[in-house]
């Protein structure tokens, strides 16, 4: 439940944003077909980063959305 606390934090949260940022950035840079796929990759977590959500979260039996992580502190 430790790393699901962390990834629900505004830390995590940030983590997620520039890890996402930068799968796209890096996809865009390599180009071609593996650039796409490097691309459509980095969109989870930066879109989870900015939704608030944790997809990995209901794995270690927490909820997905990154409030009711933190509400369940």
């Amino acid at each position: 439940m430790g790393f699901a606390r962390f990834m629900a934090s505004g830390a995590g949260r940030a983590a997620r944003v520039v890890a996402g940022g930068a799968l796209i950035v890096l996809g865009i840079a390599l180009g071609g077909i593996a650039g796409i796929v490097v691309v459509v990759v980095g969109v989870l977590p930066l879109a989870a980063g900015l939704f608030d959500l944790c997809v990995f979260a209901p794995l270690f039996g927490a909820p997905l959305r990154g409030r009711e992580v933190r509400a369940s502190n």
